[in-house]
Parts: structure tokens; sequence; C-alpha cells
């Protein structure tokens, strides 16, 4: 007669049945036919539970829908872009956007800071729009001219995020001669270099240009001092000042005002194919950039979007990059591009027409340069309908009026000397007068719209010196009333002297070194 088992006895032989079962399944799935089929259906059913796991997650996430109906728009780390960003809640295609909320269609923001990437980016539709410059397109224009592009709307002029510092002992322009300086060429950087030297009476042969691949690796070469000047961008530019004792801005564009002009172009193609889009892209981007430019607050908020995209930046480096820049309105671009008859200052063609002359006479511009009636596509502008004191373009700068010793004693940053012919005791401005006037300074006071003009007067010695002190004088006036009477210019930023005789810059022994002393002095002067 067989005994009960123990506890211990059942638990062995429960072990010993689970270890037969285990095995035995294991040899019918690794050894037999059957066991082969069950394993490749259990993977297939795996695989499709991963691929509904993967669906789940990404075939109804917005973000992917929304950036594949995006208009693209292709920038880089600049503060002047901010109207767009902001009014867009963001650089990613999002349903916050009041692009998406209001207008019916997402956008999307992709910083390209890699010149060549970005444009290959265009070409390949990448982007819709893409980031220029107005005053460095001619030295690419041809390069994309298979692509038809045409520009669409300025977004900002730069007003201090451009500079040129300089190394001790170099207090102007003039002092630039024979010098060292880095520049990033064929960009903005280069540009505003250009416009400098020729405010200061030099050419690209007065000095030495040392190549450089951006604004960034310029600062660099300065701050080692291994050149005497620099190009740089903002808050390369303080930097710079504290790397190198001694140094200082010599001029910024927070001065030289319109110059750098920032835009964006598009192919004709997709403008075509996209009007209302495009109408309501700049409507907003117009809007935003009211907005910013009403409101601090604004600003801030623009500000932290900027942050949250820039790498390396502080909330403060991107209220300073915003401060850096006019954002422009809808006045603004009306103006730029020709639409309002009564606009006496910088325009896109006239800005565009200036350096293609210039990129060209130095060997910068190649191809064929279309003309700008033929690159620029602003049927949008013209039927938008935005008004109210937000929207209306910039005024002229207000100039108090200063002392005759307090303008005297202003530190000229840049002096262009003008010979213009007078009849012998005569003050009146002939219309040959005029045309020198207009060819060799007037481009120059517009495009540094933000800075002072001394002009002085100056004659030979023939004549008393009384007399030829209130004649040169006297003409000096005529060329301040004429700058303000024909191009509207403000009386109040014009410092009037006449020098006579006192200041010459030649012998007044022969008739050569006479005709060199009769000349009109132009200055541009810090406040």
């Amino acid at each position: 007669m067989f005994s009960r088992l123990t506890p211990f006895s059942k638990f062995l032989l429960t072990v010993l049945i689970l270890s037969g079962i285990f095995f035995f399944g294991k040899y019918i799935l690794n050894s037999t036919t059957f066991g082969q089929k069950i394993k490749e259906q259990s993977e297939e059913v795996k695989k499709e539970g991963n691929k509904k796991e993967e669906s789940k997650g990404t075939a109804t996430a917005p973000k992917s829908a929304l950036e594949k109906d995006a208009v693209k728009v292709g920038v880089v780390t600049w503060g002047g872009y901010a109207g767009g960003q902001y009014f867009n809640e963001g650089f990613k295609a999002n349903t916050n956007s009041r692009y998406y909320k209001e207008y019916g269609f997402p956008v999307d923001f992709k910083i390209l800071d890699d010149v060549p990437v970005s444009r290959e980016a265009w070409k390949n539709d990448e982007v819709n729009l893409l980031w220029c410059t107005i005053d460095a397109l001619p030295t690419e224009i041809a390069g994309l001219s298979d692509f038809d592009p045409v520009v669409v709307f300025q977004s900002d002029w730069s007003r201090g995020g451009d500079a040129i510092v300089a190394r001790r002992g170099i207090n102007s322009v003039n002092d630039l001669r024979g010098k060292k300086i880095a520049v990033a060429e064929m960009t903005p950087s280069h540009s505003f270099l250009l416009w400098m030297l020729d405010a200061g009476g030099l050419k690209t042969t007065d000095v030495e240009i040392i190549k450089q691949g951006s604004a960034i690796d310029a600062a660099q070469v300065f701050k080692s001092q291994q050149v005497d000047a620099a190009v740089v961008w903002s808050p390369d530019d303080l930097a710079c000042l504290s790397a190198v004792p001694g140094s200082r801005i010599l001029e910024s564009t927070r001065s030289a005002s319109h110059i750098i002009a920032d835009a964006f172009i598009a192919k004709r193609s997709w403008v075509e194919a996209n009007r209302d889009r495009l109408s309501k892209l700049y409507e907003g981007w117009m809007r935003g950039a009211a907005e910013i430019n009403s409101s601090d607050a604004n600003k801030r908020k623009a500000a932290k979007i900027l942050t949250a995209n820039f790498t390396g930046f502080s909330e403060e480096d991107s209220y300073a990059a915003i401060n850096n820049v006019r954002l422009v309105t809808h006045g603004d671009n009306v103006n730029f591009f020709g639409l309002n008859p009564e606009y006496k200052g910088v325009t896109g063609e006239q800005l565009y027409t200036k350096m293609t002359n210039t990129y060209k006479a130095i060997g910068y511009a190649e191809g064929k340069i279309p003309n700008w009636r033929i690159i620029n596509e602003v049927s949008h502008i013209r039927n938008a309908s935005l008004s109210g004191s937000e929207h209306q373009a910039e005024g002229q700068k207000t100039f108090t009026k200063v002392s005759e010793t307090e303008g005297k004693a202003k530190e000229a940053i840049a002096t262009k000397r003008v010979s213009i012919s007078f009849r012998s005791g005569e003050f009146a401005l002939d219309e040959n007068a005029k045309y020198i006037i207009d060819k060799e300074f007037v481009e120059i006071a517009k495009a540094f719209a933000n800075s002072r003009i001394r002009i002085e007067g100056n004659t030979d010695n023939v004549g008393s010196r009384e007399s030829n002190l209130l004649l040169s004088k006297k003409r000096a006036q005529s060329v301040v009333d004429y700058l303000v009477n024909t191009h509207k210019m403000n009386r109040n930023r014009f410092l009037v002297y006449g020098n006579g005789p006192d200041k010459t810059i030649a012998s007044n022994d022969t008739e050569d070194g006479r005709a060199k002393n009769r000349r009109t002095d132009f200055e541009l002067v810090g406040e």
C-alpha cells in the first residue's frame, strides 16, 4: 500500500512535470517544421503590432501634416525677420500660428546660415522664400537666373547689426588708407565697406582687403590683431573692443542707415502659383512687424521666440538683435519699391543699381545682371489693405540745431572732397554744380541718413582772406539749400562752415594747386 505524498514530494513532482513540458516545447519549436511555422507567425504578428504603434504616433501627428502644407521660408540667425516669426508664434509650422488661424495655412522657418547651402535649398524647393540683401544681390543674381528669381518684399534695414571696428589710431575712414581690412567678400559686410570707402573718397585699391569666409571669421582675425580693421556683426563688435585695447567702432549701420536692406526672393513660378498665400504671408508679416515696433512687450515676446531657436543666444542677445534693425512696415515697402512718387529716400532700385555698378567696377558682379524692374514682383504690396499709423513708413530722423562751435568740434567719420565750380566771386550753383553734387554726394547723404553732415567751403588765396571766408561760407550754404529744397533733407542735419583759404590741400603757387583748394568738403560726423 502506497503512503500519502509529502508536500516536498509534490513540489519536486511539479518541477519535473513543468521542466518536461518546457523542454518538450522548446524541442518542438526549434527542431520541427511545425515549430518553425509557429515562430514565423509570431514574428509577423509582432511586426504588425509595431507598425500599428508607429502609425498611431505619426500618421495623424499635426506637425508632419503642417510641414507638408507650409510656406517654407529660409532665414539666417538675424533679428530682422522677427515680424514673420512673431506672427507665426515660432519658427516651426504650428496650429497656434496666426497664419494658420487667420489665413488658413502654416508657415515654417528654416535657419540656413551657410550661404551656398541656403541657395541650393532654394533651388531644390526645400524653401519657397529665401533671404537676401539687395546690396549684395548683384553678386549672385546671374548665378540664380535659371530659376527666375524675383524680390517679393523687404523685411528690415540693418541699424547697428553691422559695424566696422578699427585698432587704436584709426579715427576716420580716411585713416584706413594703406591698412589691412578683414571682410567677407560679396556679402552685406563687403557692401558696407565699399560705401564707407566711397564716403571717405577712397577706393578698394587704397586699402588691403583680407578676404574672410564670414563676418564671424573677420571678427576673429581682428581679435587676434592680424588686421587693422574688420567689418563684423553685432554682438561681435563689442567682443572685438574687449579683445583689442584701444580699438573703436569706426561706424555702424545705426548711422549708415540705408545701406543693408534685407529682403526675400522667390521663384517667379512659385509666386504665380501662390499669389493668395504670398499676399497673406506679406500682410501677416507686416502686421507682426508693426506690433513689435509699437510695443516693447511684443518685442520681448519676439525675443523669446528668437532665443528658442538661435543657438547660444540669451534673451537679451535676441532683444538686442531686434533693436539692431528697423523692422520695416508696409509703408516702408511702398517707399522701397518705388510705389510712392513723393518719397525722396533710398529705394530698392537705387540701391541695387548703385551696387551693381560698384561690384561690376571691381570685378565681383559677373554675367548678365538683370534690370531691377525685371527682378521684383510686388503686386501684393501695391494691393495690400494695411492702414493706420502703425503701418506708416519711417520718417526722417529729427536733428536738433547745434551751435557753430559745437558743430565745428564734432569728429569727422569720413571726409569726401568734391570740386564744385563757381564763377569768380559768386556762390550760386549752376546746373553743372548740381549735377556734381548729385553724382558725388547725394547717394551718400541718403545712405547715411542718420549721420550729421558738415559742409565746408574752401577757396584759394586769390583776394583778401576776409572776403574769401565770407564767400566760402555762402558757397557751402548754397549746397545745403540745394539738398534741402531739392532732396528734402532736414536742414538741422547740416553744419555749415566757410574756411576761406585757411585749409589748403595743395600749394597756391600753381594753378593746379589753387584749383584743388577751391573745393567743398562733405564730412559725415557723429552725434
